[in-house]
């Protein structure tokens, strides 16, 4: 599905659990760029790596920012047996780039900070709704159907 705004009212058509992995990270001190920078530029390359591998489990993700400190990533993910394999892999960029976080932090003395939230949500306890909008969040990582099929309330989406 395109970027085009969806002009009528559809929901995500996914089906089951949904993995959700909240990542971001907080530059607390502009002038240690050799610390934060780093972190920076380490999550679009995991990205795009996740990106080229068909099978990856990542299905979907969008950055957001909340200020100019502070940087999050959305991800969404086919299951969390694939997240933990992504996160464990030793010749993957996440392996490398969390032992390089982890070295700079002892010496950065909390020049920047890092966090991540994972939730296994189990069917039919999420629900979404678009109306006029690209498809988005767990929209764009499942795909859209007709609001319709699964109910026109959002209690009876919840109740599946």
């Amino acid at each position: 599905m395109g970027r085009a705004p969806i002009a009528e009212r559809v929901t995500t058509a996914a089906e089951g659990e949904v993995v959700v992995f909240l990542i971001g990270m907080r530059i607390n001190r502009w002038r240690a760029v050799r610390h934060w920078l780093p972190v920076l530029r380490a999550m679009p390359r995991m990205l795009k790596e996740l990106a080229r591998e068909e099978g990856s489990g990542l299905l979907g993700h969008q950055a957001y920012t909340s200020g100019p400190r502070t940087y999050t990533t959305v991800q969404y993910w086919e299951s969390r047996e694939k997240l933990l394999a992504y996160a464990s892999a030793p010749d993957r960029q996440h392996r490398p780039a969390w032992a390089a976080f982890n070295r700079s932090a002892r010496s950065a003395a909390g020049s920047v900070g890092i966090w991540h939230e994972t939730y296994i949500v189990p069917a039919g306890s999420y629900e979404a709704i678009y109306h006029g909008m690209p498809a988005t969040g767990l929209g764009a990582a499942f795909g859209v159907e007709p609001v319709g099929r699964r109910g026109e309330r959002a209690a009876e989406r919840l109740a599946g």
